[in-house]
């Protein structure tokens, strides 16, 4: 299991933690193994897909898988704006190689694809309409590849912008707070829940 950074810099339980819990609280009997890296970019999720025996392996068992990347691609490059085009365009050909190959390795696993939140919702509002545009840029690429493959996106910024200050407590710190993780947790098991019927 890897641990989440929380919004104080230490760790604790993340978003499919309180999946896991909501699944076994409605029965389902679950195995879970979490492959997510912190810091890691839509780039390292690739070669691990493409490449590790062990990710591939988990995959071709596995019923749902759910998948958050792409947002440290934008964080890196925030400095460097003028590299932003190129790094929209890099994750959109990296989250197609993953979804395509997990569609390969399991066309039954059911995959949800979460989009992401403004995590910095502190910064002045002359700011915050730069920052809204990226964001909006990531999460249609991101939407855009989960339909093209048949996946279900998460969407995830409403949610959290609602309530910002408890979701989000550290204006200096991106990661949510124990309660934002539960509410992230929350939208996933809505659209699994609804496709279990399915």
């Amino acid at each position: 299991m890897i641990a989440k950074y929380t919004p104080t810099g230490g760790v604790g339980l993340g978003y499919p933690d309180y999946l896991v819990n909501r699944m076994e609280q409605s029965q389902y009997t679950v195995g879970y193994t979490n492959f997510g890296v912190s810091g890691y970019t839509s780039t390292d999720l690739k070669q691990d897909i493409l490449i590790r025996q062990d990710v591939q392996e988990k995959i071709s068992e596995a019923e749902f898988i759910t998948i958050d990347i792409g947002a440290n691609d934008l964080l890196q490059a925030l400095n460097t704006p003028d590299q932003i085009p190129a790094v929209i365009g890099a994750v959109t050909v990296n989250l197609q190689i993953i979804l395509s190959t997990i569609d390969q390795l399991n066309p039954n696993a059911k995959v949800y694809v979460m989009g992401y939140y403004n995590p910095f919702p502190y910064l002045p509002s002359e700011q915050q309409d730069a920052l809204l545009l990226l964001l909006d840029a990531l999460n249609q690429v991101i939407e855009s590849r989960a339909a093209a493959n048949g996946d279900t996106f998460v969407p995830t910024e409403r949610i959290i912008a609602k309530h910002y200050e408890m979701y989000l407590p550290n204006p200096s710190n991106i990661h949510l707070s124990k309660e934002g993780y539960r509410l992230v947790a929350k939208e996933f098991w809505k659209n699994l829940d609804k496709s279990k019927n399915e």
